[in-house]
């Protein structure tokens, strides 16, 4: 593929895009800058279709980021010349000319928003948060155009209304229904004015929802607590040990250790560091990201953003953000999620006193002298983990190795779904942690690619998330899914293989089951395609994928010690089945209180609220309780302040938790989590269809019945009432 300079692209832009009258000054029309950019879209490989085995691939080698703000305006271009055609069609609208069409348009610019959000993601070093402060807010202006376009609604309007509705069908009635409330939903019916406003809403929204990454971004990779006497590593295993003295190598801080700032780090050195100093030190810098009263604090977007949003929701004629954004998830209203997160929090609250007394009674059985504080939680909680169970998970993480577990992951998807994996190598990447396999079917048909990015780095975001490249569809063809898993687990020494703790192993098959998700896809729209589902319905597969971690099948097979090979003992599985409902007290309450803290957030009104005291004030009335704290706080709340895919939304993992325990119930009264019959109905019913079914209904084709909530109690371990 031929390289086209970022120069053309500006030039090109420059009178295509952006208003200047170069074109006109040559006497050049509409068709011919129309030819222009759609020449360039097929030469650049930022805009391009995607050549090479496969289908196609994401051309990573050749992609320079200097040439992305260009090649983003370039691309909106193209989609902007595309969308005015469907809009302008003198044809009476129809499904195929109007929604069909809708579904084909903007394949660049969806090419280009897959490379530039892994470099958003993965590799934001350099230029990228300059580049990112520059393209956000034209993406949401470009998308204010679309759904502001009248003449494009009006056609929409017409299929959604019109005679030909009753002939489609359930998935293309699904999808016109869709497009419609969507753009209703985005302010398709409002007059000029309002318009107007909404759009400079939602452009100043995408900048500091980027300013918020970005701070939560510079005080992860600022921080990191150094530790250069070896007696402050007391209780640490070895395995953490030489990860943390690896960071500090890598930092140029040799013959030191680096607790980093992020929860894979934090996690594991609070729950066995004897020095309690140290753990307070930690944990005081990982919660405080985002509040350190600097450059990098959140506190004033906070604010910003949830006037903004209060402003948005009642423009478009809604009570609130919260009511705006659920109105088309499963919960529907807020008050509906919150009764669901009301009923549990009571029963997480009771579970987690009684998990502190156990814990007191330890440290005052060793004589600490102490009052159980969060720094301490994941200490004691080891100690009376291992007092009430037997269970010390520091003897159960040299089986758990990184390699061995993916492994596992993909022999359980064979299993389930068929799936078989192939490691290739003739495919670029864009870092060399990264590695690609193929999935086919039991046919040996291609199913698609999934990429594994799984090792920390400068530049890289926390956590852990998937990633669609490219969405399965037929509508253009038979194009193959390509997902990613991406981690940030701490390399160890060279040669040494990665060992994670139960709960990251847990994160990594969760991560897995959204890839699933995207690889067992079989509809004809692309925007039905996989994990394009409810927000409060997308977390399901992913969570139900977790319980596979946990069967004898895998843990056998793939628990193996690092250093003997030998499976992991019986006895220890056993410990570990026993001890399955441990801790959920304060893994509930943990959660919880970030989901219900989101909600009051979004309820509150428009007034101004000062995000620390608010959250203080929301965390008494709740009664937290003083030895938990939001799993995430304000300030580094990126699920809810760095977009609006969360915002009022957190609560989405507890719904969806509800299918997922009774959808593992399913398995067990069949006998087996690898029950032929089982998975298949999952796959027919949960896994293929995206969302060209409403979710209640394919939950209960699956399970034959509506969702039983008491599951959930049991699979937490709290009284059914």
């Amino acid at each position: 593929m031929r390289r086209t300079t970022a120069a053309s692209i500006v030039a090109l832009v420059t009178a295509f895009a952006s208003g200047q009258p170069a074109f006109a000054e040559k006497e050049a029309n509409a068709n011919q800058e129309a030819e222009m950019i759609t020449a360039l879209s097929a030469t650049h490989p930022l805009l391009a279709s995607w050549a090479g085995p496969y289908g196609g691939v994401p051309p990573w080698d050749q992609i320079d980021p200097k040439d992305f703000i260009a090649a983003a305006d370039a691309a909106m271009a193209l989609g902007r010349a595309e969308i005015t055609a469907i809009a302008n069609n003198k044809a009476r609208a129809s499904f195929d000319n109007t929604i069909a069409a809708m579904e084909r348009a903007g394949a660049a610019l969806d090419r280009f928003g897959s490379i530039f959000g892994v470099h958003a993601s993965n590799l934001n070093v350099g230029s990228m948060p300059d580049i990112l402060r520059d393209v956000s807010p034209k993406f949401a202006a470009y998308g204010d155009e679309i759904t502001q376009n009248e003449a494009l609604f009006a056609r929409i309007e017409a299929v959604y209304t019109g005679r030909e509705m009753k002939k489609l069908n359930n998935a293309q009635k699904r999808l016109v229904e869709d497009y419609y409330k969507s753009f209703v939903r985005q302010g398709a019916k409002l007059n000029k004015t309002q318009k107007a406003r909404l759009s400079e809403i939602n452009q100043r929204l995408a900048t500091i929802y980027n300013e918020f990454s970005q701070h939560v971004l510079n005080d992860e990779q600022n921080y990191v607590t150094w530790i250069d006497n070896e007696a402050d590593l007391a209780g640490l295993p070895d395995s953490i040990v030489a990860a943390m003295a690896a960071a500090a190598e890598e930092r140029d801080h040799p013959g030191k250790w680096g607790v980093t700032n992020t929860r894979s780090s934090m996690s594991p050195f609070l729950t066995y560091a004897d020095n309690r100093d140290l753990r307070e030190t930690v944990w005081r810098t990982y919660y405080n990201r985002g509040d350190n009263g600097d450059e990098n604090d959140n506190n004033a977007i906070i604010s910003e953003i949830l006037k903004l949003r209060f402003e948005r929701a009642n423009l478009l004629g809604y009570e609130s953000h919260a009511h705006w954004r659920l109105e088309p998830q499963m919960a529907k209203t807020p008050q509906n999620a919150m009764a669901l997160m009301e009923a549990i929090w009571p029963k997480a609250v009771a579970r987690a006193a009684e998990e502190v007394a156990d814990m007191q009674a330890i440290a005052d059985e060793q004589g600490a002298g102490i009052t159980i504080k969060p720094w301490d939680y994941r200490y004691y909680a080891e100690k009376v983990r291992k007092a009430k169970y037997d269970l010390d998970m520091n003897s159960v993480k040299p089986y758990m190795q990184l390699e061995k577990l993916r492994e596992g992951m993909m022999w359980a998807a064979g299993q389930l779904y068929g799936f078989q994996f192939t490691l290739i190598d003739d495919v670029p990447v864009y870092h060399p942690d990264v590695r690609v396999w193929t999935v086919a079917n039991r046919k040996g048909d291609l199913v698609g690619l999934w990429y594994f990015d799984p090792y920390a780095r400068a530049g890289k975001r926390s956590g852990a998330w998937m990633n669609a490249y490219r969405g399965q569809q037929r509508l253009i063809g038979d194009i193959k899914p390509i997902v990613s898993n991406n981690s940030n687990f701490v390399k160890g020494a060279p040669g040494e293989p990665v060992l994670i703790s139960w709960d990251d192993a847990e994160t990594l098959f969760h991560e897995f089951g959204h890839a699933l998700h995207g690889l067992n896809s079989n509809v004809t729209y692309p925007g039905q395609a996989g994990t394009a589902v409810a927000r409060d319905y997308v977390e399901f597969p992913s969570q139900l994928n977790e319980h596979w971690l946990s069967t004898p099948e895998v843990l056998t097979q793939f628990a193996v010690h690092h250093e003997t090979g030998e499976p992991i003992p019986a006895d220890l599985v056993e410990k570990i089945e026993k001890a399955a409902t441990f801790n959920q007290g304060f893994g509930t309450v943990e959660y919880l209180s970030a989901a219900l803290v989101d909600m009051k957030y979004h309820l509150a009104g428009g007034g101004d609220i000062d995000p620390d005291a608010f959250e203080r004030a929301a965390l008494e009335e709740l009664g937290m309780p003083e030895e938990i704290v939001m799993r995430h706080r304000s300030p580094h709340f990126s699920h809810v302040f760095a977009g609006d895919g969360y915002s009022a939304g957190y609560y989405s993992y507890l719904w969806a938790d509800t299918l997922t325990a009774d959808a593992a119930e399913a398995f067990m009264e069949a006998g087996s989590f690898y029950d032929r019959k089982t998975a298949d109905r999952l796959y027919k019913n949960i896994m293929s269809v995206g969302d060209t079914v409403d979710p209640a209904d394919g939950f209960r084709a699956f399970r034959g019945r509506d969702v039983n909530v008491d599951a959930l109690m049991r699979d937490r371990g709290f009284p059914v009432d």
